[in-house]
């Protein structure tokens, strides 16, 4: 996948000065926190990491990451990306992981989870923010040979 990204993930991995920056989510290091995910390495075991994950691939333009983590039933059929959209992405504030939230108790496995969140964006200049509860479900992907991930569903945009 990170063939179709627009600039490679090593190039996150260090600044100018060749120390580690962090992931564009929050996370200390891209490569410790959702390169990983976006390479194909490993699937992101929570509902929360696979949000990071695509605010991740939204900023680095990893169209194919997003749609393989789109559940196929609401997955876009129309390209998702405008690679000559001047849209920079400028952070992300997890708000509530609400299954976390919710756990009294231990329970058995849980197959869909919401997440909330704010990520801030700049267009032509202008600063946006965009406040959604995002919904997430995880079931067997055929295209991993049927290995359960999470994919994400829908969202629903609070008033603020």
């Amino acid at each position: 996948m990170a063939d179709n990204v627009a600039f490679s993930l090593s190039d996150l991995h260090m600044s100018k000065s060749k120390t580690p920056i962090g992931c564009p989510c929050g996370g200390a290091s891209l490569a410790a926190c959702c390169g990983p995910y976006l390479d194909g390495a490993a699937l992101p075991a929570t509902a929360a990491l696979l949000m990071r994950s695509r605010y991740t691939a939204y900023v680095l333009k990893n169209e194919p990451y997003l749609l393989a983590t789109w559940y196929p039933r609401t997955r876009p059929v129309e390209k998702i990306i405008d690679p000559d959209e001047p849209l920079q992405w400028l952070g992300l504030e997890v708000k509530s992981a609400l299954r976390l939230r919710q756990r009294k108790v231990a329970e058995p496995v849980i197959d869909e989870d919401f997440v909330e969140f704010v990520a801030r964006f700049r267009v032509h200049g202008k600063a946006h923010r965009l406040h959604e509860v995002s919904r997430f479900l995880r079931e067997p992907d055929p295209a991993l040979g049927g290995t359960p991930r999470w994919f994400y569903v829908d969202g629903e945009f609070p008033k603020t």
